[in-house]
This record gives structure tokens, sequence and C-alpha cells, in this order.
């Protein structure tokens, strides 16, 4: 997985980002439905973006520290904006999760897809927890961008909600799922949805008229004239 592509492609979306982003907007509000307190001394929010997640943790949580970690040093700006006494920290959540911090909410929204290894990740982020504490984030499922996939053959690495559950079945957890589909006029659209929510991070190829043509041909049959885009939000709670 590349980085660097990463980091450069979102942090050229993200003026865009908030406008497009409407399921991952979606499944920050779910996502925060899944804890029952609202005081929590110290938060950690991984991935943070622009802050979708964090404008809805500062208005349902009391807490006294809170430190969002992202990979893109621009994210710095939208964090402060909404939340002033948040600590922005610029960086990849692999080379931060080693210090010895803890917490007693750990949070994540739509990022964790992109971590190179996500069960070492998880375990890494389960024992930065205080004794009670919890762990929650949101992915994706398999059947996310299905219709991508069956035009393009790539994707990220998806796991299923039976997949999760195995692999973290030694933890107190709950795994829930739920499948979205967005509607466009044509599959141009689709393109444009997905460039401007900076998820293009798959490859640096560049596409000449005939790809273009051949992707709205591809996208039409497969949709069979009428272009979706389905999205699989999952859901993860880990309680110590």
């Amino acid at each position: 997985m590349n980085k660097d592509l990463i980091k450069k492609r979102f942090s050229r979306k993200l003026s865009s980002y908030d406008d497009n982003a409407k399921i991952q907007k979606q499944m920050a509000e779910n996502l925060l439905n899944f804890v029952t307190q609202s005081d929590v001394n110290s938060v950690l929010e991984v991935g943070c973006g622009t802050g979708l997640l964090t404008a809805i943790a500062k208005e349902k949580f009391n807490f006294k520290e809170y430190i969002a970690v992202d990979i893109v040093p621009e994210c710095g700006e939208y964090i402060k904006k909404i939340n002033p006494k948040a600590k922005f920290i610029p960086c990849d959540i692999e080379n931060y999760i080693d210090n010895s911090e803890q917490f007693d909410l750990i949070i994540s929204n739509a990022s964790l897809q992109w971590v190179e290894n996500l069960p070492n990740i998880v375990d890494k982020l389960f024992q930065k927890l205080n004794p009670n504490g919890t762990l929650i984030f949101s992915a994706f499922g398999t059947e996310n961008y299905r219709e991508i996939y069956y035009v393009l053959g790539k994707t990220l690495k998806y796991f299923s909600k039976r997949e999760l559950e195995q692999i973290f079945s030694k933890y107190n957890l709950l795994v829930e799922e739920e499948i979205r589909v967005m509607a466009f006029k044509t599959p141009k659209d689709v393109l444009k949805h997905i460039q401007s929510t900076g998820v293009n991070a798959l490859t640096t190829e560049v596409w000449t008229k005939k790809d273009l043509v051949d992707f709205e041909t591809e996208y039409n049959t497969y949709c069979a004239g009428h272009p979706t885009l389905t999205y699989h939000p999952v859901y993860v709670k880990i309680q110590k």
C-alpha cells in the first residue's frame, strides 16, 4: 500500500470531502451510538480527517484530553476549528501507536481499511485502553465498491462480518454491518464522487480516453444502465 499516494490524494480533496462523504458522515453518527457513557477522561481518534467524527464526539462526550491522529498534516486546521482544545498529531497511526499513552476511549471512522495489517493494529490499540476502556471503529466490508471491483478488478483488503468476528473472537466483541447504495446519473459521476473524497488512492495509473469509455461501458453493463455505488459499513466495538 502506497502511503505517500494516500496522503497526497486525501490532502488534495480535503475541501470537497465533507460535501461528498455522506455515507462516512452517517457512519460517524452510527458509530458513536455504540458508546453509552458520556464521561470519558481521555479520547484517541484515529484517522480524524476533516473532523466528521470529531464534531460529533465533541457534543457527545465530556473529556479532559482529546488526541486526533491523521497521516495528512493539513487535517490539523480542520480539527482545531472544530475543537480548539484537541491535540492534533500529524502521523501514520502505525508509527504513533507504540507510545505509552493510555485512553478511556479510542474511536476511528472509515479509516482503518487503509492500514497494512488491521488485526495487528487493533490488537495494539486494545493495549492502549485503560481498564474498562472501549475501542470502536468503522471500516468497510467485502461488498464495498463492488461495482468498481467488477469493472476494474481492484480493491482494498476488506473483511466480512464473520471474518472480523473470528479474528477478534478473543475480545468482548460486537460487530454490526449494513449495506448502503448510492445512485448516480452516469459512471462519470461515480468517478467524480470517488475522486472528491480522495479514496482513489489505489493506483497512479493515468487513464486514456479509451480507458474512460471502456469504464463507462462496463459500468453501465454491470448496473443495467442505472449506475450505483455500494458502500458496506462495518462497525466494531471492543470492550476491555
